[in-house]
């Protein structure tokens, strides 16, 4: 098995019977593919609700003494139906009436919370003919909820290495008591990518809905193209700008190795997806970007004070003020006698006046001013690096269009620059950039 694909699917992959035949076409058509990770069934539409949602439903009734019965029907209804579509003999009626029971009995929310995922592995295993390899024996917990890197990546190889196929249910594990221990909401990313780095993998496949990652959010820009390939650095530039991608946890075990992810789309698995590859990838895509994202609703207080930069400890007192209030800091633009720090609105939360009262009390400054409503829109993209006229095309694409550029940082691996606008402009902007480079 060393050296094969993983393949984790999401719970829009699994919804229902059709989906669970997708997924078999697509698992049966490449023999590369050894493990399996599936995710509990997601919703069929709008109003449909995901299976994990339900089961925390019914442990939180449960634990107030309430009766969850009602709510326990839906969710053994969609594991009937799916076993009645798919022709299985599995015995789902004792698989749920035992997981009733046990939340019933007292059983943990993570626990409840991971029987969606158990469940489906139990089914899809079933499906496909392969062996089910219960989380909670191989991705390991400490007694302390830690998760036990060392301790898990022995146990997958150990269990693993002589396996020809298994499916491995995503989203929790387990202490070496037994005890199940979940990771948090969208973690069965992170099952994918754990057993990926431990089996090294020469692929991690995370199938879902969409064809891989956009250039821009399509309810901004509505023909924006979809992004082939793109770094890990790239993808957390993006990421911490507000675009979904994948669980950010999921990042790490397999960029590690230096294991490639493709996003793939269950309903149209012919599409190319996205590529994400290690940052030493040798196409640089000269010349052009990768993507655009942001966020509305920043907050700029804005310091000045003359000689600021040679009065020692001045920027630890400001920065401190923040920290003391528990304001997380988004960038720091600075000139010679003045800085601005950028704060979501979120997490300033009514301390402005607070924060404002405490900067001239703690650091002294010529002035002290604030502007609200900011949106922050990351460019990013490897393209950039040592390209001539990036930022140009990006602050002509704005002028063009009228639009005012309140901030512009760039840091010095020249991945990224991040541009402040008005809260009003935001779409514009993102649209006037993604048609500069399209």
């Amino acid at each position: 098995m060393i050296g094969k694909k993983v393949a984790k699917f999401g719970g829009s992959s699994l919804a229902d019977g059709q989906q669970f035949k997708k997924v078999y076409e697509i698992i049966k058509g490449d023999t590369d593919t050894t493990v399996i990770v599936p995710s509990a069934p997601g919703k069929r539409n709008g109003r449909d609700h995901k299976v994990t949602d339900l089961l925390y439903m019914c442990y939180q009734l449960s634990s107030h003494g309430l009766n969850f019965h009602e709510i326990f029907k839906i969710i053994e209804d969609r594991f009937t139906n799916i076993c009645d579509e798919l022709m299985l003999k599995i015995p789902i009626g004792e698989i749920l009436k035992k997981v009733k029971d046990d939340i019933s009995n007292g059983a943990s929310r993570d626990y409840c919370a991971s029987r969606g995922e158990y469940i489906n592995g139990l089914i899809l295993a079933e499906y496909l003919g392969y062996p089910f390899i219960d989380a909670k024996e191989i991705i390991r917990f400490k007694d302390n909820g830690e998760y036990d890197k060392e301790a898990t990546e022995y146990l997958i190889y150990e269990r693993l290495r002589s396996m020809d196929n298994a499916v491995v249910p995503g989203f929790y594990g387990g202490k070496s008591n037994g005890e199940i221990v979940t990771f948090s909401r969208g973690g069965s990313d992170v099952t994918g990518a754990i057993i990926a780095h431990a089996i090294q993998a020469s692929l991690y496949e995370n199938w879902t809905d969409v064809s891989g990652f956009l250039m821009a959010d399509p309810k901004v820009v509505k023909d924006t193209v979809g992004i082939k390939l793109i770094t890990y650095k790239e993808l957390r530039e993006l990421s911490y700008m507000g675009a979904p991608v994948l669980h950010e946890e999921a990042i790490f075990p397999v960029r590690e190795r230096g294991i490639p992810i493709r996003i793939k789309n269950t309903n149209r698995p012919d599409d190319e997806g996205t590529l994400i590859v290690h940052d030493q990838w040798e196409e640089k895509n000269k010349g052009t970007i990768t993507g655009i994202a942001g966020r509305k609703d920043f907050s700029v207080i804005s310091v000045e004070k003359t000689l600021m930069t040679s009065e020692k400890g001045f920027f630890r007192k400001l920065i401190s003020v923040f920290e003391t209030n528990d304001i997380g800091i988004e960038h720091m633009p600075s000139s010679i006698d003045s800085i601005s720090v950028i704060v979501s609105d979120r997490d300033l939360n009514g301390k402005l006046s607070k924060i404002t009262e405490e900067i001239k009390i703690y650091c002294n400054p010529d002035n002290v001013v604030s502007y609200r409503g900011m949106a922050l829109i990351a460019v990013v993209g490897r393209g950039m690096i040592n390209t001539k006229g990036i930022s140009a095309k990006v602050f002509t694409s704005l002028s063009n269009e009228g639009i005012n550029i309140r901030m512009i940082s760039q840091g010095s691996s020249e991945l990224n620059i991040i541009i402040g606008v008005e809260n009003k402009d935001f779409e514009k902007a993102i649209s006037a950039i993604y048609y500069a480079f399209n």
